[in-house]
C-alpha cells in the first residue's frame, strides 16, 4: 500500500507538486468582500457566475417574440396558481407541471409575491460559445442570477465586457471566453466571469480591477504608465496560453486562475486585445470564403454535421459547406469546437418541458438556415485567427 497525506488544501487526490501558488490570483472571496483596499490581495474585486435559469426553454429563445408568448404563460400560469396558493402552506404536488416549479419560484409562490411581464427584461445573452440567444433576466424567473446585477445592469451595449472562465470542480480542461453581454451558467462548464468594471449601489460604473493588483503590473515590470485595459488584456491572452495550461490543468479543475508575469508584458497584451476583438465581434468577423455546395433538391432533413476529415459541414440535403481549414476545428471549447457549437445550437431538438413541447415548440432551422450559414463563416474566421494567436505564443 501507498500513504497518502493530504496537501495543505485538503487534497487527498489530484495534488499538485508545482509553484501555482505563488502565482498572481485573479480573484478570491476575500477580495470579494473585503471591506478595504488593504484587505484586498486579488487582481478583481467582483466576480460572478453566470445567470442560472433553470428553466431556459421558458426563458430563452432565439426568437424575441416567441421569447415574450413564452414568459407570459408563465406568468399566467404562476399567477393562476397564486390566486389558489399564494400565501399559504401548500403541498408542491398540487402545483401540477404546466409550467417549470422550482424551489425559488415556490418561495415567491409561498410569499405571495405577484409577477408580471416587464419587456424590459428581455436580453441579449451569450447562450452558448458563439451563439447568442434572448434571455428573460428577472429575479422572479431566474433561480440564481448572482452578482450580474452589478456587472450588467441594464442590457445596454457597451456597458461591460467580462472574461469567463469554467468554474470550479470542472470535469472538463479550462475554458476561458469573453463576453459583452449576459453570461449563461452553461455558457462554459460552471461559467465564472470577472468583469471590467463593476457598477455600486448608485449605478455609478468603476473599475473592477483593485489598486493593489494593478500595482503588483507596474511595479513587475517598472512601468507606471500601464493601464488597467493593458492588464486586462495582458489576463485574456494569459488565461489561453497552452503552456500554462498543461502545466496548472490540475489547479485550474480546483481553484480559480493565478497569472503569471511573462517576459514582454505588451507583446501579451497586444495578444489579449486581438483575441478579445474576435471573440466579442464574431457576429461582425470577415466571413471566411468557404465553398457552398447547393444541390437542385428539396433541401430536406437539417442535418448540421461536421465531417472534419473532408474539411466540411452537411447543412442539409441541399447544402453544405467545404474547404474548412484544419485549424478551424483546433480552437475547441470544452468538448466541441467553435463551429461545432454553433451546429449542436442549432439543430432541431424536441424540449423536454412538456408545455413547451405540446404549446410553443416553433422552433424551424428552415427559418434560420441562412443566418445559421454565415454565422458559421464569420466563425471560422475567428477560429482560425485564434488558433493563430495562440499559437504564437509557444514560440
Amino acid at each position: 500500500f501507498e500513504h497518502i497525506v493530504p496537501d495543505q488544501k485538503h487534497n487527498w487526490l489530484g495534488q499538485t507538486d508545482n509553484d501555482f501558488d505563488s502565482l498572481l490570483c485573479v480573484a478570491d472571496k476575500e477580495t470579494k468582500f473585503a471591506k478595504s483596499a488593504a484587505k484586498e490581495k486579488a487582481l478583481f474585486k467582483l466576480y460572478s457566475l453566470g445567470v442560472l435559469t433553470a428553466r431556459d426553454d421558458w426563458v430563452c429563445d432565439f426568437d424575441k417574440n416567441h421569447l415574450a408568448k413564452k414568459v407570459k404563460a408563465l406568468i399566467k400560469g404562476y399567477e393562476s396558481a397564486r390566486a389558489e396558493f399564494g400565501g399559504t402552506k401548500f403541498d408542491a404536488a398540487d402545483l401540477g407541471t404546466e409550467i417549470k416549479w422550482t424551489r425559488h419560484l415556490k418561495n415567491q409562490l409561498a410569499r405571495n409575491k405577484e409577477n408580471k411581464f416587464n419587456a424590459a427584461h428581455v436580453r441579449r445573452s451569450n447562450y452558448r460559445p458563439f451563439v447568442e440567444k434572448y434571455t428573460y433576466f428577472d429575479h422572479n424567473l431566474n433561480e440564481m442570477r448572482y452578482q450580474l446585477m452589478r456587472v450588467f445592469p441594464n442590457g445596454t451595449a457597451k456597458e461591460n465586457i467580462a472574461i469567463c472562465f469554467s468554474g470550479t470542480s470542472a470535469m472538463k480542461s479550462f475554458q476561458c471566453l469573453a463576453v459583452n453581454k449576459l453570461p449563461s451558467h452553461d455558457l462554459l462548464e460552471k461559467t465564472t466571469c470577472i468583469p471590467l468594471y463593476r457598477y455600486d449601489q448608485n449605478g455609478n460604473r468603476v473599475s473592477n480591477l483593485t489598486a493593489w493588483g494593478v500595482q503588483q503590473f507596474r511595479a513587475r515590470y517598472a512601468d507606471p504608465a500601464i493601464t488597467v485595459d493593458d492588464i486586462f488584456h495582458y489576463t485574456y491572452a494569459a488565461l489561453h496560453s497552452p503552456a500554462w495550461r498543461q502545466q496548472y490543468a490540475v489547479n485550474l479543475r480546483q481553484e480559480f486562475p493565478r497569472l503569471p508575469f511573462y517576459r514582454d508584458f505588451h507583446q501579451w497584451a497586444r495578444r489579449g486585445k486581438a483575441l478579445l476583438d474576435l471573440h466579442l465581434n464574431f457576429t461582425t468577423a470577415t466571413p471566411h470564403p468557404l465553398q457552398r455546395r447547393d444541390k437542385t433538391c428539396a433541401p430536406g432533413d437539417p442535418k448540421l454535421r461536421a465531417d472534419k476529415p473532408r474539411g466540411k459541414i452537411i447543412i442539409d440535403g441541399q447544402t453544405e459547406l467545404a474547404g474548412i481549414p484544419a485549424a478551424a476545428w483546433q480552437y475547441q471549447l470544452g468538448p466541441r469546437s467553435a463551429l461545432e457549437w454553433v451546429l449542436d445550437q442549432h439543430k432541431q431538438k424536441t424540449p423536454r418541458d412538456p408545455t413547451i413541447r405540446a404549446q410553443f415548440n416553433a422552433y424551424q432551422f428552415a427559418d434560420h438556415k441562412e443566418r445559421v450559414i454565415d454565422l458559421l463563416l464569420r466563425v471560422c474566421t475567428v477560429s482560425v485567427a485564434t488558433v493563430g494567436i495562440v499559437r504564437g505564443m509557444g514560440e
